[in-house]
């Protein structure tokens, strides 16, 4: 025992030094497993069925040690300590739970614990930056409890998983390069691939010198950043440039880069390798990670499907990212401590959801505040989040004055003006394929799964050639061929009529003649009008996005907010994709909502008083979703590589984080009614299930799936659980 609780010491303490707060990981790598000193747990460990709290032990003895410091600060970071003690095996709890786990009874511990372990808690006080509204101090400490957490989480397993590796004779699946070790040959590699890009019009003009200027600010000290590029300006390469540069000049440990939606994150992961290799880049926004609590010891814990982000390059979406930085979970904490000295990208970091804003807003402050960070807001239409825009004082926003990188982002939108947006009004499926009739290429862009399906077969019906379905039905290796096919029909100038939910707007490289895109905000019609006259080769008065309404299929509730937003303002302004227009859109989405902007009160869920900290961090995860469609993954296993992957489930020496990695590909969300009704009537089954839990649901071999249509879950008893996703 005590040769694993100074493994995790080191380990938790190294983790935590970007942040300076080493001696409160190392206290808790020392204590995690005080409870295990006792003779319950020596029985347990030769078969007999006790269930023991070993968790609460050290949280206890830090607890009581900590009330007895004469400094305030010790006191406090030893509650901090505490609740990573407490929670790393079933989770950070809420204060209420963690107070009648001490009360307790609890097994009398070997005192032979003292001669092993010693505490020491003086000037434990961390080198946190206040935030100017004294309402975040209790946010900000619960921010850095999560990150301790985080450490002590990731150690453990780490050191466990050595443990059992050096019995077994084997090696870790992964040993990643550090990002300062490589940066000069990923910079040469970067450098090359530009020397092959090729094109001289108006439009690689443009995005040349947009790279250029954004480079050039790499020297400029960490923290936050704007990128404010038109959709089609070269902002994915331009914000890797940066993140590059700025990581080498300021000694940063990673870059990490989230995209909005799974559904488009593929067209950006090839862009990294083809840029920087495979070698360096780790994907990760699998679903593939359940966890639930667990009595178990040790072992356990290794067949958990969770990443680390020790990768030097880490591509993730904003849901993985966010939910990450709310969780309670140490199968979503784990990675969080990576985060500290990063480059982080937010692409269209527009689509962060309305209700959650201020809690994100808050998690954004504190990386660049207190954990080293650069984050970088990347997007074609800029968020209003500068605090000198919203009302009350409050603190809200972030301190963006000054922190462009883009060169005179207005210039660069009158340059950039490549459409014409009309407003279609009412429009029917059938006036829709009519269109597309007249039209052999067009793309028709709706707001949910079901509104394409039926579109798609409507059009179907009617015979229309180069017909095209594209919805996240399908799962990302398929998506990824038939987006392949769509650029070769349109590159080759066959008919291409491509039918699609929005996850086709963000980051999908498309250049198609006409566009209709079904009602929704204006940051969504303007990444539609992204996929139109892209690359700026066509008349801007023939490219044509039709912006519609579908009444026999309305957005759904928070997308219908937005479009009444974009109506009022469409009226003001001739040309909606104008900067004046997008302000006067997100002075109202974002200024004017004040409170709304955080419907749980994430934020008032953090506590301090002369009782000392309560946190409620089991209940701002369960009401932080930023997707709130409580979706399940099923894995699609019909092409050899997802057979394959599945094949290595329980082989010793292959970690489910491993083989989670290779389904990313290969998986569909489902509401989990429909998954239940699957796994029922044996369409779905849990592989190796005693190991592993409900982690990997594959669909057996059988007619739900198409690659056309993607999987057909649903029959009429549950047909309204369908839910747009985006």
């Amino acid at each position: 025992m005590i040769d694993h609780a100074r493994g995790t010491t080191a380990l938790a303490a190294d983790f935590a030094t970007p942040f300076k707060a080493d001696r409160a990981a190392a206290i808790a790598g020392l204590l995690h497993d005080l409870g295990k000193y006792c003779p319950q747990f020596l029985a347990r460990l030769n078969g007999a069925d006790i269930r023991l709290d070993h968790a609460i032990a050290g949280a206890a003895e830090i607890r009581a040690r900590g009330a007895a410091a004469t400094s305030q600060w010790d006191r406090m970071m030893a509650e901090l300590v505490s609740y990573a003690i407490a929670g790393h095996h079933a989770g950070l709890p809420d204060w209420q739970e963690f107070s009648e786990r001490l009360t307790r009874a609890r097994p009398a511990l070997d005192p032979i614990w003292q001669d092993e372990i010693s505490v020491d808690l003086t000037g434990l006080a961390p080198s946190l930056i206040p935030h100017p509204s004294k309402t975040r101090t209790a946010f900000q400490l619960g921010f850095l409890g999560r990150m301790l957490f985080s450490c002590l989480v990731d150690a453990d397993f780490k050191d466990t998983e050595q443990f059992y590796a050096q019995a077994a004779g084997s090696e870790i699946d992964r040993d990643w390069p550090r990002l300062g070790d490589i940066l000069g040959d990923l910079t040469a590699r970067f450098d090359a691939h530009l020397a092959t890009k090729a094109g001289d019009s108006p439009v690689n003009r443009l995005r040349r010198e947009v790279l250029t200027h954004v480079r050039e600010k790499a020297a400029t000290p960490p923290g936050l950043f704007t990128l404010t590029v038109p959709t089609g300006g070269g902002k994915t390469l331009a914000s890797l440039g940066f993140a590059l540069d700025h990581a080498r000049r300021h000694g940063l440990e990673r870059i990490v880069y989230a995209i909005p939606f799974t559904s488009v994150i593929d067209q950006t992961a090839q862009v990294f390798r083809d840029v920087l290799g495979d070698d360096v880049v780790l994907e990760h926004h699998s679903a593939i990670e359940e966890e639930k609590p667990s009595h178990k010891e040790q072992r356990d814990k290794l067949r958990l499907a969770m990443e680390d982000w020790a990768a030097p390059v880490v591509l993730t979406t904003n849901v993985q990212l966010f939910e990450s930085l709310f969780a309670n979970r140490s199968s979503r904490c784990r990675k969080l401590h990576h985060l500290a000295k990063s480059v982080i990208v937010l692409d269209e970091a527009q689509t962060l959801p309305l209700p959650l804003l201020i809690p994100c807003i808050a998690a954004i402050d504190e990386l660049t505040r207190n954990y080293g960070a650069s984050v970088v807001l990347c997007t074609a239409t800029q968020p209003a989040l500068d605090l000198r825009h919203f009302r009350g004082g409050d603190g809200t926003g972030l301190a963006l004055e000054g922190r462009e990188l883009a060169p005179n982002p207005d210039s660069l939108a009158a340059q950039l003006v490549r459409v014409k947006i009309r407003h279609g009004g009412v429009m029917s499926d059938d006036d829709l394929v009519a269109e597309l009739e007249r039209h052999p290429q067009g793309l028709v862009i709706v707001n949910s799964r079901k509104h394409a399906l039926a579109l798609y077969r409507k059009a179907g019906e009617a015979g229309l050639s180069g017909l095209i379905h594209l919805t996240t039905r399908q799962y990302a290796a398929d998506r990824r061929r038939i987006l392949a096919e769509v650029r070769q029909r349109l590159k080759k100038g066959d008919p291409c009529r491509l039918i699609a939910t929005s996850l086709v707007e963000a980051g999908v490289d498309l250049d198609f003649p006409r566009v209709w895109r079904a009602e929704a905000g204006l940051d969504q019609i303007a990444q539609a009008a992204g996929r139109c006259n892209r690359e700026g080769l066509r008349p801007v008065e023939d490219s044509i996005v039709t912006v519609f309404n579908a009444p026999d299929n309305p957005p759904p509730r928070e997308v219908a907010q937005l479009v009444k937003a974009y109506g009022r303002m469409a009226a003001k302004h001739d040309d909606p994709l104008v900067p004046a227009a997008l302000r006067d859109y997100f002075g109202e989405v974002y200024w004017s909502k004040g409170t709304n902007l955080d419907q749980h009160k994430i934020l008032g869920k953090f506590e301090v008083d002369r009782g000392g900290l309560a946190f409620a961090y089991k209940t701002v995860a369960t009401d932080f979703q930023m997707i709130d469609s409580g979706m399940v993954p099923v894995i699609i296993a019909l092409e050899e590589k997802a057979q394959q992957a599945v094949r290595q489930l329980g082989i010793d020496g292959i970690s489910p984080g491993k083989v989670a990695r290779a389904l990313q590909s290969f998986v569909v969300q489902i509401p989990p009614l429909a998954r239940a009704r699957l796994l029922a009537e044996g369409h779905v089954r849990f592989e190796r299930e005693k190991i592993f839990g409900d982690q990997f649901a594959v669909l057996q071999p059988g007619s739900l799936y198409r690659q056309e249509t993607g999987l057909l879950w649903e029959d009429a008893d549950y047909l309204e659980l369908e839910q747009s996703i985006f």
